[in-house]
């Protein structure tokens, strides 16, 4: 059966920072669940199913990694995909303050661990939020983001990306 990690995000939208996490995940676990998270508290830029389409897209060639979305208590949904461990990305030292929190309180609910993988540097500076404000304004997000992604940005926008 192996090992499961589980990595979670709300991937509005996916980015190469994201996928280079998921890529290396899928080396070291024998299967990969990538959760989409429906967070009612946000108004993404992407629809949930749009998140999932995209995430599949670009996952494709990862043939131990599975893409499912879900809302709720992340443990929840950890325990119901089988996941022996949360696995999250890290840029810097304030993604680490405030993923820490969550991480302590996910074990404290239900014994799940998290591990934390740093970004390769290459990706240190890349955020969702950071690839929609260069969109919005026009800025060419190519390399950053896959290029389906980075057309539907575009499209989204309605701006030459």
């Amino acid at each position: 059966m192996g090992l499961t990690a589980l990595c979670p995000g709300t991937f509005d939208p996916v980015t190469n920072g994201h996928l280079d996490i998921i890529g290396r995940t899928s080396e070291s676990f024998d299967s990969v669940v990538v959760g989409v998270l429906e967070n009612p508290s946000k108004q993404p830029l992407f629809g949930l199913d749009e998140r999932v389409a995209m995430l599949r897209e670009a996952c494709v060639g990862l043939l131990n990694v599975r893409v499912d979305s879900f809302t709720g208590l992340l443990v929840a949904y950890a325990k119901e995909q089988g996941a022996d461990v949360i696995v999250k990305g890290l840029r810097a030292v304030t993604d680490y303050e405030s993923e820490i929190q969550m991480a302590q309180m996910n074990h404290r609910l239900a014994g799940v661990e998290t591990l934390f993988m740093p970004t390769n540097p290459k990706w240190s500076f890349l955020s969702s939020s950071l690839v929609k404000e260069v969109g919005k304004f026009g800025g060419d997000v190519t390399g950053l983001v896959p290029d389906a992604v980075r057309d539907r940005l575009r499209d989204r926008l309605e701006v030459s990306a």
